[in-house]
């Protein structure tokens, strides 16, 4: 079977996303998990370590300017279900403006950063990376904050990990994630539609304000 661009999007409106064993399997397979991974929006936690970096601002936040980077560097480790078919959906679907990336930038260069599929009121989160130290934490505390920003209800991140629950991610049950994916795939959000913070205080601020 053909997979498309558009099969691919049409597969996380019902809840299934793909996968591959491996970077050098030719095959992608359908992952529906009993259990969901998502990280509530309004309880996300800022450790008071990850506050300190965030407020220094030694970094520069933005959307969308290298998503192949961003995808490369997810997939640039020992083990990954990342593989060439993998890579050319997600940029098919970035070209089509389905999906997006948030860089973390320290230096010049990639210091970490988050990719993922939007529709409707829903971000799927794919994979994040991190070459410095917090590099994923500081791109998601900022990635929350712009997803409720921007008007998203749910942040899917598939499956729970301890680094993901150690920042507010909970694991709900098929049943219950499908209730929410129905609620926020029929609502809409624009993830390109308001810029990012002024500064990494504005996303500590909010988030103790919304906590």
């Amino acid at each position: 079977m053909t997979v498309s661009p558009q099969l691919v999007l049409q597969a996380y409106r019902v809840g299934v996303f793909p996968m591959a064993e491996h970077r050098n399997d030719p095959d992608i397979f359908w992952v529906d998990p009993r259990h969901r991974g998502i990280i509530p929006l309004d309880r996300f936690r800022i450790s008071k370590s990850l506050a300190r970096t965030l407020r220094k601002d030694r970094y520069e936040v933005t959307l969308d300017r290298d998503f192949a980077g961003v995808m490369h560097a997810c997939a640039d480790r020992p083990e990954t279900w990342i593989n060439a078919e993998i890579l050319g959906l997600y940029a098919a679907l970035h070209e089509q403006g389905h999906a997006h990336s948030l860089e973390v930038w320290q230096d010049g260069e990639l210091a970490g950063g988050v990719y993922g599929v939007a529709f409707g009121a829903v971000y799927c989160g794919e994979s994040m990376f991190s070459r410095r130290r917090d590099g994923s934490k500081i791109a998601l505390a900022w990635l929350v904050d712009h997803l409720k920003t921007t008007g998203f209800q749910l942040f899917d991140t598939q499956f729970l990990t301890p680094h993901l629950a150690s920042l507010g991610g909970v694991e709900i049950t098929r049943s219950e994630y499908q209730d929410r994916l129905a609620t926020a795939a029929a609502a809409s959000a624009d993830f390109l539609g308001a810029p990012l913070p002024a500064s990494g205080q504005d996303v500590v601020q909010r988030n103790t304000q919304t906590s």
